[in-house]
């Protein structure tokens, strides 16, 4: 099966076969992360721009990995070194940039549907590191990759997403993610940071703490996104992490085996206790690991050389001979 795309800009829409094929082909790709020479040569000839509007640490750095880990040729440009700081549009600068024969563009941006906009204009493949309060696709499967790593079938799991719904594309890429593939979602949070209309989409929704977590088989915490709230959507931070941190105290109501999950960058202190984030429970930094797997595999089938069946199983048995050939 191929992905049937030239471009990654959301998980809305994906069939539960298209988001499969992405997270098996992670997982043959991940093995490759713990060999002492972590490079492949399955992008060896293709130049992959990282081009970002918006501050990034994780997701910027594990897209350059897994392009480095790829062997693609891999350029970085942030918004502070870019010719849109003397006013030139998105549209010209993008063009330029495909003019020097690249293949790929990541690309984040602060307005929901810029890499769509891209996307339409461009020959060279658009994969969307995150726009605006839209969706972060590839967040989403590396969340769902590492659901799936810990608890096998999600057909049926009881996944919370608690906190700055509203403003987070996380979330949503998670909730069409996650209901594609049938786990029962629910968004918990105070009302005002709740979208209209959202069970549309297939959720629940709660606003009470303990009846959202009570059977849930994993958590997903969000961070209070102040950076894109307009106006104060609750009283204080104190306040918040008292009616809907999640805390040692919080999580009596979850079930021992509950696992919790950040997308980061976390507060400790606010939706997420020190003592939580660094417990037995948290695959927090088993997102961060299944980050690299999960983009290499979306790179590797958006450039196209991931589209012959079998081809992903050849590159990674012939990586070691090919690693010696490449240092």
């Amino acid at each position: 099966m191929t992905l049937g795309r030239n471009d990654l800009l959301g998980l809305e829409g994906m069939s539960a076969e298209e988001i499969n094929l992405i997270l098996d082909t992670a997982d043959s790709f991940k093995e490759i992360s713990e060999r002492p020479v972590k490079k492949v040569p399955a992008l060896r000839g293709k130049t992959v721009v990282n081009l970002f509007f918006e501050p990034s640490t994780r997701t910027r750095t594990s897209f350059e990995l897994a392009e480095k880990r790829l062997s693609a040729d891999t350029v970085n440009i942030s918004a502070s070194t870019s010719s849109v700081k003397k006013g030139e549009t998105l549209r010209d600068t993008a063009e330029n940039i495909q003019a020097m024969k690249i293949d790929l563009i990541v690309m984040r941006h602060s307005a929901a549907g810029a890499p769509h906009f891209l996307a339409g204009l461009l020959d060279a493949a658009v994969v969307n590191a995150g726009d605006g309060c839209h969706e972060h696709p590839t967040q989403g499967l590396l969340d769902i990759f590492t659901l799936r790593e810990k608890l096998g079938d999600l057909r049926g799991k009881r996944i919370v997403i608690v906190g700055d719904v509203a403003h987070s594309r996380v979330a949503r890429s998670d909730v069409f993610g996650l209901t594609t593939l049938g786990a029962e979602v629910v968004l918990c949070a105070p009302p005002t940071m709740i979208p209209r209309d959202i069970e549309r989409f297939g959720v629940q929704v709660e606003t009470n703490l303990k009846r959202a977590i009570e059977g849930a088989d994993a958590i997903n915490v969000l961070r209070i996104q102040l950076e894109r709230q307009k106006v104060n959507l609750f009283p204080s931070s104190l306040e918040y992490n008292e009616v809907y941190g999640i805390t040692a105290e919080s999580l009596a109501w979850a079930t021992p085996e509950c696992l919790i999950m950040h997308p980061g960058p976390m507060n400790r202190g606010v939706e997420i206790s020190q003592e939580v984030a660094d417990s037995d429970r948290a695959v927090i930094l088993d997102q961060v690991t299944n980050g690299v797997a999960v983009r290499m595999a979306v790179l590797y089938l958006i450039c196209g050389v991931g589209q012959k069946e079998g081809l992903i199983e050849e590159e990674v048995q012939s990586a070691p001979e090919e690693n010696r050939e490449a240092v």
